[in-house]
This record gives C-alpha cells, sequence and structure tokens, in this order.
C-alpha cells in the first residue's frame, strides 16, 4: 500500500507577483526551492491564508535570492500580491518508507527569507 505524505512545505510565504498572462505555475525563489527540495516542475498544492483558496499547479525556478513567489496564468485570480501563502508538496511511500520519513518545512521571514528550517510540526494543544 502508498502513502501520502507532506513532502515539503514554504510556510507561509508572501506572493510577490500575480502574472495573468504568463504561461502559468509558480516561480518560487530558488534557495527556497532547493532548501524545500521541491523540484521544478514538481506538483505543488497553494493555500491562500487571504482568501481561503487551495489549488494545484507546478513550481518553476525563480531567481536565487530574489525572493520571488509568483502565481502565474488561471492561478492569479487566486493570490494576490502580499497573501500569504502555505505551498506544500507530498510524496507517495510505501508503509516502511513512511514509518520513518520527515517532511521539509521551511519557514520565512516577510522577505521571503528563510528563517530556520525544521521536519516536525509541533502537536496541536486542545
Amino acid at each position: 500500500m502508498m502513502i501520502t505524505l507532506l513532502k515539503a512545505k514554504l510556510h507561509k510565504v508572501h506572493v510577490t507577483h500575480s502574472e495573468l498572462e504568463y504561461e502559468g505555475s509558480c516561480a518560487i525563489d530558488g534557495d527556497l526551492l532547493d532548501a524545500a527540495g521541491i523540484l521544478e516542475y514538481e506538483q505543488i498544492q497553494i493555500y491562500n491564508l487571504a482568501n481561503g483558496e487551495r489549488f494545484t499547479t507546478y513550481a518553476i525556478r525563480a531567481e536565487h535570492g530574489s525572493g520571488t513567489i509568483s502565481v502565474n496564468g488561471a492561478a492569479a485570480h487566486k493570490a494576490n500580491p502580499g497573501d500569504r501563502v502555505i505551498i506544500c508538496s507530498y510524496a507517495q511511500l510505501d508503509a516502511a518508507e513512511a514509518a520513518r520519513f520527515r517532511p521539509t518545512l521551511v519557514y520565512v521571514d516577510s522577505d521571503n527569507r528563510i528563517k530556520r528550517i525544521g521536519n516536525e510540526i509541533p502537536v496541536q494543544a486542545a
């Protein structure tokens, strides 16, 4: 049996651009892609904290160190510059792999610069 788990998360990055006429996808600062282990053209899910939109697209590389998060094409209707979004990728693992797997969680500041990287989400208190 294969289990789908969170592979990587860019937590609360700020959208810097929204390009309706671009071919599509989401351009992400290369430093953030590399830190999270998200590959160029990998499928990603984007969750918009400003409006509740949740949508699927794929990652493309933006310039390293640029802080760019550009939501492009039709998805540009779902996120505006300044919106905070969570970008996730997922992996399918067998039960043995899943038992020992930990995701890569990248946390950023208001300029989309890496503050810290972890691999565990704290237990939510009641």
